[in-house]
């Protein structure tokens, strides 16, 4: 299969269960712990504890229905508003967000950040924080100026984004200009929080192929700055996951202030 052939994330849509299965869960054949889960748990975890990204308002525009990356942000952020661009990725959440019957065990990731917290007495406090912290999910529409319209959010004090530039832009042209939109959701002086994958040109879920943009860490660099961000932090590691459900070759967790 060519990538040209490869499905689209926000156009096509993805079984969001299966994607968390494959990558974020503690089955003993998921193979990507190190790179899905603690990767952004360490790094959030030391980037908050640093205490300079904080506020009122922070935005998630995150692939998929995940939440781990959420947990260091609910003792730095009164609300956090989720946005996401499929309604199965919204049914997910608020499955878990609800606590039904059913829903994605997220503990083992949990497990992880309160130990990295050295909090291991308060595990389920955490996932309760997490649930209370999150005031809305609400789908957007990146083909939309405002990609929220009618609704205007308010500025966001941080936005965290884990992979959605990648996974909903076809070339350099679109992440430049969906980076612009997350801009546009920022305050002045706010902070962007992105973790992302270098050199990657598919992921899988299920039997299905899903195109992810190729860039390398210049890239994304350049991009940032051009559009008004200042770079306060860059991490890079290298794959160490044995799998051919995707094919990248490092992921980069990134932060950077917008400019006043």
């Amino acid at each position: 299969m060519d990538s040209s052939s490869h499905k689209i994330y926000h156009v096509h849509g993805y079984d969001s269960r299966q994607y968390l299965e494959d990558y974020f869960s503690d089955k003993p054949d998921m193979a990507f712990g190190d790179d899905s889960l603690m990767f952004p748990i360490d790094n959030l975890t030391k980037t908050f504890a640093e205490g300079y990204i904080k506020g009122d308002v922070l935005i998630d525009l995150s692939a998929g229905p995940m939440v781990h990356h959420l947990y260091s942000a609910c003792d730095f952020f009164r609300h956090i508003i989720v946005l996401k661009v499929t309604d199965r990725c919204i049914l997910e959440l608020k499955r878990w967000l609800d606590s039904r019957t059913g829903a994605f065990d997220w503990g083992h990731a949990t497990k992880l950040h309160v130990e990295k917290e050295n909090k291991s007495d308060q595990l389920q406090d955490n996932e309760e924080k997490v649930r209370s912290a999150v005031q809305h999910v609400m789908k957007c529409d990146f083909a939309k100026q405002n990609m929220m319209d009618p609704i205007v959010l308010p500025p966001a004090d941080c936005i965290i984004s884990g992979w959605l530039l990648d996974e909903i832009s076809k070339n350099q042209d679109d992440y430049i200009r969906y980076l612009r939109k997350f801009s546009g959701l920022l305050k002045p002086g706010g902070h962007l929080i992105l973790l992302g994958a270098l050199d990657m040109t598919y992921f899988t879920v299920g039997r299905e192929k899903f195109h992810f943009f190729t860039y390398d860490e210049d890239f994304v660099r350049k991009t940032l700055v051009g559009e008004g961000f200042v770079i306060d932090n860059c991490k890079i590691k290298k794959r160490t996951a044995v799998s051919d459900l995707a094919d990248y070759k490092a992921l980069i967790f990134i932060t950077a202030h917008k400019e006043k």
